[in-house]
């Protein structure tokens, strides 16, 4: 790859030193000072000790050991080689994230160099180095045993090798070599993210879909097959093991695990989800109510207003919520009141349901303040009540509001001054498509879902240090 020749310069290898020493302080002070806790940790614990001891990827609900698809098998993979070593205490574990977050944000600075003008690869490099080193964002991650940090890799790597695979096939044109293996590496790479995060796959659909746009006359069919057919190979490659595992011990046909992370035969109440589709935009909704689901009773006083068009609609939710007080769980009939309220509210409002909730999700998902995982929380509006209520919490929500906004305002330009860079329109495509996916198919919305972006967007800002050279550098052709 050509942006691995900035690893060849003694500037670049002395910021690259410098960089990654202030990155490893600010993850530790994390790990040590912040460390968070999850639910799911959990369950990755139990399901890598049951693949260590028992070689059995499954849980425990009663006194038996049961197979299960619950989960991708990638992270208790990795928790449970870890445990190989240092037993199964979680402080190796972050330390561990710690190595991977930096080796990510080596990645980052190599994308960045990909896709900047040749003149300004190194000091682009050197930007997107400390901006990834010094982001606070997916260092946080660090601090808790969750997939955040492994899928952000696995991500990045991928949109390195597949940019580079993309140059490479354009210059096909002036006589270079077809790169086949990176096309088939970009998506194995793929296939390892997806053992982590089943979502992964987003990736190789959007490279996909960038490529037909791009090559879309008959003269250029020959290589989108050829590409298409490489990255689907390497996406597979990974996956059909772990397929045949859940055709073995599940009898079910599935590469992914299950998506509403439900075990074998459980209940899964699809029309409540399907009428949460129709309010529900906001995180603090996610924790306060939808995660409540089969933990304690919900309770129609907790919901936000957009939740009923009316009072008697109210009236029905409550009804419907008898039996979910009782048994902390919807029940079938409950859930077929839930989808038929929300055809109901589709049918009268269906902007509401397509178009302004989706919208709404994602601005939650890229814009909310991202302390989810630190002991400081606070809204933003209104401010002097806020700040007076608890000054530290409504400065640092404030400083990690002001940073995000800052950074995708710099992708933002940077994509406009480097738009006609090859490249480009993958890591845009890609921000788009699992935008949309989250805010429109998934059942919650969090800011974590925008996490494995984050090195896409401060490769994006990079570019914006190189926008001067644009009206001097030969133009290359849009992405």
């Amino acid at each position: 790859m050509e942006s691995l020749i900035i690893l060849r310069d003694n500037k670049f290898r002395k910021h690259l030193i410098l960089a990654l020493l202030i990155g490893l302080c600010l993850r530790l002070i994390f790990v040590i000072y912040f460390r968070a806790s999850d639910d799911d940790t959990s369950m990755y614990q139990e399901l890598g000790r049951n693949l260590m001891e028992h070689h059995v990827l499954g849980l425990t609900p009663g006194d038996t050991l049961v197979p299960s698809d619950i989960r991708m098998p990638g992270y208790p993979i990795f928790l449970g080689v870890l445990s190989i070593f240092f037993g199964w205490s979680l402080l190796p574990v972050l330390v561990a994230q710690v190595l991977v977050d930096l080796v990510t944000c080596v990645i980052t600075a190599l994308l960045a160099a990909m896709l900047a003008p040749e003149e300004l690869r190194n000091r682009v490099a050197i930007i997107a180095l400390w901006l990834a080193a010094t982001c606070p964002f997916v260092a946080n991650y660090t601090s808790v045993a969750l997939t955040e940090v492994l899928a952000t890799f696995f991500t990045t790597g991928a949109l390195l090798v597949l940019v580079c695979a993309y140059r490479r096939e354009k210059a096909t044109a002036v006589g270079g070599a077809r790169p086949g293996r990176l096309w088939y590496l970009g998506g194995f790479i793929v296939g390892l993210g997806t053992l982590v995060r089943p979502e992964t796959p987003l990736l190789a659909a959007t490279v996909g879909l960038v490529l037909i746009a791009r090559w879309y006359k008959p003269s250029n069919w020959k290589r989108l097959g050829q590409a298409g057919t490489l990255l689907l190979a390497g996406v597979l490659t990974p996956l059909v093991p772990w397929a045949a595992r859940n055709w073995i011990s599940l009898h079910e046909v599935q590469f992914l695990s299950a998506r509403y992370v439900q075990m074998p035969d459980e209940f899964v109440p699809l029309g409540f989800y399907a009428w949460t589709h129709t309010w529900l935009i906001h995180y603090d909704e996610v924790d306060r109510i939808l995660y409540k689901l089969d933990l304690g009773p919900m309770d129609v006083d907790e919901m936000p207003p957009a939740a009923f068009d009316s009072p008697e609609e109210r009236a029905r939710v409550a009804k419907l919520l008898e039996s979910q007080q009782k048994t902390f769980g919807i029940s079938p009939e409950a859930d077929r009141g839930f989808a038929e309220l929300a055809r109901e509210r589709t049918a009268r409002r269906p902007l509401r349901t397509y178009l302004w909730v989706p919208h709404a999700r994602a601005a939650t998902i890229w814009f909310t303040p991202r302390t989810e995982l630190l002991p400081f929380s606070a809204n933003l509006w209104p401010p002097g009540r806020n700040w007076r209520a608890n000054p530290t919490s409504y400065l640092v929500t404030a400083v990690f509001a002001l940073i995000d906004i800052c950074y995708l305002g710099l992708a933002l330009m940077g994509t406009f001054f480097m738009r006609r860079q090859a490249g480009i329109a993958f890591l845009i495509a890609y921000v788009l498509v699992r935008t949309a996916f989250f805010a429109s198919v998934h059942m919650t919305v969090e800011p974590r879902f925008a996490l494995v972006c984050f090195p896409s967007v401060l490769a994006l800002a990079a570019l914006f240090w190189a926008r001067q050279v644009k009206s001097v550098s030969p133009p290359v052709e849009a992405a």
